[in-house]
């Protein structure tokens, strides 16, 4: 019988996500479009059936991808009243099983999971004596990845990836199989395990072990598996020992949003679900809640363009919106400096820089913009990877933070700068590091601790170092990562699952979107997938652009995204024509050349910089001493990083030109209108001044 709190939990659902969550038996298909509340719908299903008594809180597994989305189905579900749910990765779940019935099945414990794929592939190419740099290490340990998700063996690697159609640049089929084999070995040889091996040990375990297999069933007797248009072979095989033949499994997923087919995803799963599981009831979401109709229209348009689509057609709930941008810009420098100038005059007008996010096809296209945006004092952060806390330099900062907890005094200071205190001694600094990498990776997990505190001190003037640690725990245990506030830069592939009122994406041009080496229907619909999960994190704002050359004065022969077809040209906002001159921005077309020897400059740093990286420089170190106290100071003042006043690029340049009058300022990359307004005379009145460096002071 329902009780009253099961009815609550049906009152502010609609028809559709109120029929997934009274399907309460039986095999359930839910195809929930972009912002249609599928995790709405499936945790009330949940909370539903445990409030009727239909299932019991720890004998249901709710599966999702990313720890992330764990966390947040386990968050949403204690408050709805069904604590006690298991929500787990697919390789979590897989983990612990393995972990736990390994002994019993084989005898000894489960290996050990090897810290570094990339570095047992190595010594594997060494011992068969082939060669790989790391670029060619990291695409041979993908197409691995690939095959063990695949159920693909070694010996049957290269007629399988042959017919696949599948390619490792510098590597026929044959070449890969023989170095999977040698990875394999080498793996054993050591006596460890990777990631992949996790499920596959999981499904060994149940197959060969009935009293296992037996144990995890009576364990768990409902299912739930969120994305399952990204479901692999291997994992869904490892459902179906899970299932044991029973049918009490719900799946929630979009044709649309299958972005990893290169990695062995495949929506046939979630299609093909109702022949796999007779009397399935099928559940369809398309009411977007989510977006304006502006940007529901368009997501709709681009996936109108693939014949035979099993995409959902949105429909949106909300009311009219503002009118999508689609501009065409000269070139990626441009591009950027356009996209930045919005950006700026968004936050100069009140907006959150974290409510903003630039999404493009491909790591390498953030340069440009992280550049731009510096110019012009925008904070950003570039979106890594989901498990934060699992980070070493963040566990290594949890740890060091509990330990001064320890030993504080009962009259400890601010919590702000305590937590600063304790984070220099790791290496971080106001000052965030040029370029990308590891080492830019690094500065912004801990700048994400600092942000953090920051907001815990601002709610709570009195939290101290306990609060800040206990507050680190919780989260760390929902998998709930703190963000350093800023613009949001990241990849259509890292966007999945995110959303921000305003949304730039960006370099949708032919040869990036789709990519020039997407050559088969199946990946260009992949392309096409891809921007539709962009355009569909947007909220409110959704700006799109392209770049006719990569860079300034190249040759401008790239088209806008043949997926955009219908929305350019129904004229929703006209496209800059390629040559246009655009004003004061006109001057960025120009080709940069080098000061020193006067070769044409590309690389975004050297432009910055003025010169080639490896040309001599009469670099003043006095001077940019003085600039480095100036930025800090500034940057203090101004409560923004202190990259956002200039970068370590243009305080080099500075100290070498030495500008000492406007006419020269203007001339130093990385010096616009804006920073020369704001800084012009306070620059001239350093560079004009003499200065002795702290070398030169020493006896």
């Amino acid at each position: 019988m329902q009780t009253d709190d099961a009815e609550r939990l049906l009152e502010q659902l609609d028809a559709e996500q109120r029929a997934v969550a009274t399907t309460i038996e039986g095999p359930l298909r839910v195809l929930a479009g972009a912002g249609t509340g599928k995790t709405r719908a499936i945790t009330h299903r949940i909370a539903y059936g445990v409030a009727t008594r239909t299932v019991i809180p720890n004998e249901v597994l709710a599966v999702t991808f990313t720890t992330r989305a764990a966390g947040e189905l386990r968050q949403r579900l204690a408050s709805l009243g069904a604590g006690g749910v298991q929500a787990r990765t697919f390789h979590s779940a897989a983990l612990r099983q393995a972990r736990y019935f390994w002994p019993q099945a084989f005898g000894g414990e489960l290996p050990p999971i090897a810290a570094s794929k990339l570095g047992l592939l190595s010594e594997a190419m060494t011992a068969i004596r082939l060669r790989a740099n790391q670029a060619e290490l990291r695409d041979l340990a993908a197409e691995i990845e690939w095959a063990k998700v695949s159920n693909v063996r070694p010996d049957d690697y290269a007629s399988l990836a042959t017919s696949a159609g599948r390619d490792v640049d510098g590597h026929d089929a044959a070449a890969v199989a023989k170095i999977y084999t040698a990875y394999e070995e080498v793996k054993r040889a050591r006596g460890r395990i990777d990631m992949e091996d996790v499920l596959l040990c999981a499904a060994a375990v149940l197959s060969e072990d009935e009293r296992a297999a037996a144990a995890v069933r009576r364990q768990y007797q409902w299912f739930v598996v969120d994305e399952f248009q990204d479901v692999s072979p291997i994992q869904s095989a490892l459902l179906d020992l899970w299932l044991g033949g029973r049918d009490q499994i719900c799946v929630v997923g979009d044709p649309a949003q299958t972005i990893y087919s290169f990695a062995g995803a495949s929506p046939d799963h979630l299609l093909d679900f109702p022949t796999k599981f007779p009397g399935t009831t099928s559940v369809t979401l398309m009411r977007n809640y989510r977006s304006t109709p502006q940007v529901v229209d368009a997501a709709n348009a681009v996936m109108a363009g693939k014949v035979g689509t099993s995409a959902v057609r949105l429909r949106a709930i909300r009311g009219a919106g503002r009118s999508l941008k689609f501009t065409g810009y000269p070139d990626e420098v441009a591009e950027a400096a356009a996209v930045a100038t919005e950006i700026s005059t968004l936050v100069a007008g009140g907006a959150d820089p974290a409510d903003i996010a630039v999404l493009f096809r491909v790591n390498a296209q953030s340069e440009n913009f992280e550049e731009a945006l510096a110019e012009r004092s925008v904070p950003f952060v570039v979106r890594g990877a989901d498990r934060f806390f699992e980070r070493a330099e963040v566990k290594q900062a949890m740890t060091l933070l509990r330990g001064a907890v320890r030993g504080a005094p009962t009259d400890a200071g601010p919590l702000v700068g305590d937590v600063v205190a304790v984070l220099s001694e790791m290496g971080w600094s106001s000052t965030a590091p040029s370029g990308r990498g590891n080492v830019r990776d690094r500065w912004e997990s801990l700048q994400a601790l600092v942000s953090l505190a920051e907001e815990l001190a601002a709610t709570d003037p009195g939290a101290q170092l306990a609060e800040f640690t206990g507050e680190l725990k919780r989260r760390a245990e929902a998998q709930h990562a703190p963000m350093a506030g800023g613009v949001t830069l990241a990849t259509l592939h890292a966007a999945k699952g995110l959303e921000w009122p305003v949304v730039f994406v960006v370099g949708v041009h032919e040869g990036t979107m789709p990519l020039v080496y997407a050559a088969t229907t199946a990946s260009i619909d992949e392309e096409r997938r891809l921007l539709y999960v962009g355009l569909t994190r947007a909220r409110d704002l959704l700006h799109v652009s392209w770049a006719a050359a990569r860079s300034p004065g190249g040759r401008g022969s790239r088209a806008p995204s043949r997926f955009l077809a219908g929305l350019v040209d129904q004229g929703r906002s006209q496209p800059v024509p390629s040559g246009a001159p655009r004003g004061r921005r006109a001057k960025t077309s120009k080709v940069a050349t080098c000061r020193v020897c006067s070769r044409p400059l590309t690389d975004p740093r050297e432009c910055k910089l003025g010169r080639c990286a490896d040309c001599p420089s009469n670099y003043d170190e006095g001077l940019y001493e003085a600039l480095r106290a100036w930025r800090r100071d500034r940057a203090t003042e101004e409560k923004v990083p202190a990259y956002c006043v200039f970068t370590d690029a243009t305080l080099t340049a500075l100290a070498e030109i030495k500008p000492r009058d406007v006419a020269a300022l203007v001339n130093v990359p990385g010096i616009g209108r804006v920073k020369l307004e704001k800084y012009g005379s306070e620059l001239i009145e350093l560079c004009s001044a003499e200065h002795v460096s702290i070398t030169q002071m020493a006896p």
